[in-house]
């Protein structure tokens, strides 16, 4: 009995140095990368919550350049929900045509500002609870606004580079979006999870990219699981 114990007592703390080992690299990361990207911020260009949520919408399969080209105007013309409300679903349609998707996205905004209209006061709200009822706003959107534009920490944005690098360093193993989070979550500390995001998309970008990822200029290449595996 006091052998099993024992053995039971050190598979426990061998568990609890491979976790405390995890944490320091997983900091190590965080400390690299933000000395690689000083003052890294969010790329979308936008002056309220309202902007930001639309610029948001329109970047999914878009990219941030195009975005913000489009916002350019497109903000000049539409200030308030009402504004996209009075809009004809056509002429939306042709004013974020090059963002992609444009249908969808045009159908999403205008759905959307009758909520805002009707049940925020034409204000977009600042609960996670209250993003996540408005059409074409899933968890990535509603943090990104919640952060950007509230500068409240709920989780982290979960958009492709974020999945794609996070995979790569083995902070976890998961696809889902969600999951992804949850995983993060837990090992990220909560003071960096609006920043963590921005590092890993900007870290994606610029160095580890989806074909050919640059592992030679990488910092993180000691500490990542899949440094030179690619061909």
């Amino acid at each position: 009995m006091l052998s099993f114990i024992n053995i039971g007592w050190s598979k426990l703390l061998t568990i609890q140095h491979q976790i405390l080992e995890y944490m320091a690299d997983v900091n190590e990361i965080i400390a690299l990368l933000k000395n690689e990207y000083p003052g890294v911020k969010i790329s979308l260009r936008f002056s309220d919550p309202l902007e930001l949520l639309i610029a948001t919408i329109l970047s999914a399969q878009s990219t941030d350049k195009q975005v913000n080209a489009v916002t350019k105007i497109l903000f000049k013309k539409y200030r308030t929900p009402q504004d996209y409300v009075n809009i004809s679903l056509e002429e939306l349609e042709k004013d974020i045509y090059s963002t992609g998707f444009y249908r969808n996205k045009a159908k999403n905004i205008k759905e959307l500002s009758k909520i805002l209209v009707n049940d925020f006061n034409s204000k977009v709200p600042d609960t996670m609870e209250a993003l996540l009822t408005l059409p074409g706003v899933a968890r990535k959107t509603a943090n990104i606004v919640l952060s950007g534009a509230f500068g409240k920490i709920e989780g982290i944005a979960i958009d492709t580079h974020v999945k794609r690098v996070a995979g790569r360093l083995g902070l976890t193993a998961n696809t889902n979006p969600e999951k992804t989070e949850n995983d993060l979550m837990k090992m990220i500390p909560k003071n960096d999870w609006d920043i963590f995001t921005l590092l890993m998309i900007n870290h994606g970008r610029k160095v580890c990219g989806a074909k050919k990822p640059l592992c030679g200029e990488c910092v993180l290449n000691k500490l990542c699981q899949s440094a030179f595996t690619f061909g």
